[in-house]
């Protein structure tokens, strides 16, 4: 059994150094319900749990020939006999009895033949919005995040880095120029780059829009019978009324097989068939049933979710909760909010993957250096501010020397540095003559 799994063994493993780039609404459509699918899929097409596809009872007819042609061929039950109110406990399987086919309708079955394929598709189906998103998202947060998820050890490597297994824990040297790489790419995505969180979105609507568009097409694959299948077969379960699964999923059908005579007369048989595939395909959709419903609520509270974060991305109290809901950890107030004034839409949410990502203690790093460059008006620290204000008087340690007599105010100027011999003093600086130091007391 193992075997037949472990083509989607790789879907389920568990691994550390993976790089987050969506939530987990994201991961119930392309992990979850991509690997319940191939199951089902893997199910129906090994023949090791449920034997033949389908039996057939004939006397003139050889077995292997007229099971092939009924399982290639829709099978079908009789109308007449299928009214599961008048239809008597212990008595013959629903659909089965007396043919006539000039007076009698009948229901083909034919959805059998195409249960693998239909539940392969849909699988692909489901990948397709996560495949589309990654393509757009081009790796841009693994590129930055990648080998940085043990970095909180980092303080204690603070020139060589460590490996153990798959991780590599970079050292302090390395960790800061990381945070200088993840720095200078914010500044660049402020002005580059502004459809990713557009993409996003559209990605996670796209889940949705799958969704709806499976459910409907399922609805129609089984004759119009999957979208109350979940509620009336959980009735039924605890009722005497003949179960919808038995209508839906019959488990015996019947078959026309035609054959020549030796004189060339035409002969049919009215034969029997059992469907053992159907024992497994009312359990599949019914499981599916309930899944896609419970996918359906949580896909709609994911996209509500995203509505919230689209209108008050800029709010600081918001943005705390959403970045500690990521990941638990304090952040500076003041250092978030002026990071997050000069972020638009997709640079938050690229902020977000990043506090995903990330430790406590690298985030609160990145966030430190982007506050720093991206300073906040209110304070001291803006160098637009200071360089637009003007100019402030200069205070000198010397007093003001105006209204002083040109004899005393060579003693209060600021004596300049000694000339060398033979230069030129500056040039609008005139020192006292040899008369004028004379007269000076000692």
């Amino acid at each position: 059994m193992l075997n037949t799994f472990s083509s989607v063994r790789q879907y389920l493993k568990f691994d550390l150094t993976r790089v987050v780039i969506d939530n987990i609404v994201f991961k119930l459509h392309y992990r979850w319900t991509f690997v319940m699918l191939l199951v089902a899929t893997l199910l129906i097409t090994s023949r090791q749990y449920i034997g033949e596809h389908i039996q057939c009872i004939s006397n003139s007819v050889i077995a292997p020939v007229i099971n092939t042609f009924c399982f290639f061929t829709p099978t079908f039950t009789v109308v007449r006999d299928q009214n599961h109110t008048a239809h008597r406990l212990g008595s013959e399987p629903p659909g089965l009895g007396n043919y006539d086919p000039e007076k009698d309708s009948i229901k083909r079955h034919a959805y059998y033949q195409w249960v693998p394929f239909v539940l392969f598709f849909q699988a692909l189906c489901f990948y397709v919005p996560h495949f589309l998103w990654k393509q757009w998202e081009g790796g841009r947060v693994k590129a930055l995040v990648f080998g940085l998820r043990m970095v909180g050890l980092t303080r204690y490597l603070k020139h060589d880095s460590l490996r153990i297994g798959k991780l590599n824990i970079p050292s302090l040297e390395e960790t800061e120029e990381r945070i200088k790489d993840i720095r200078r790419t914010m500044i660049d995505r402020m002005r580059l780059n502004q459809s990713w969180g557009a993409h996003l979105v559209f990605a996670e609507v796209l889940n949705l829009v799958n969704l709806l568009l499976q459910i409907t097409w399922t609805n129609r694959f089984l004759g119009g019978q999957f979208l109350k299948l979940g509620p009336i077969a959980l009735m039924n379960r605890w009722s005497d009324k003949m179960s919808i699964l038995d209508m839906v999923f019959p488990k015996v059908t019947k078959c026309i097989f035609h054959t020549y005579g030796s004189s060339g007369s035409l002969q049919t048989h009215d034969t029997l068939c059992v469907m053992a595939l159907n024992i497994m395909n009312e359990k599949i959709y019914t499981i599916l049933w309930f899944w896609y419903f419970f996918l359906l609520i949580v896909t709609v509270l994911g996209l509500i979710w995203r509505l919230l974060t689209l209108f008050f991305y800029r709010n600081v109290t918001f943005t705390r909760w959403s970045l500690y809901w990521a990941k638990p950890g304090q952040l500076d107030e003041n250092e978030l909010s002026a990071v997050i004034d000069k972020c638009n839409f997709s640079n938050w949410m690229f902020l977000f993957f990043l506090r995903t990502n990330l430790s406590e203690f690298l985030f609160k790093k990145v966030i430190y250096h982007l506050a720093s460059e991206f300073p906040n008006p209110d304070h001291d620290n803006d160098i637009n501010a200071y360089r637009e204000a003007p100019p402030a008087p200069s205070k000198s340690r010397y007093p003001d020397i105006s209204g002083l007599d040109t004899v005393d105010s060579p003693l209060l100027h600021p004596r300049h540095p000694a000339t060398p011999t033979g230069a030129t003093p500056p040039n609008g600086v005139q020192g006292p003559t040899t008369s004028e130091m004379a007269k000076l007391p000692v």
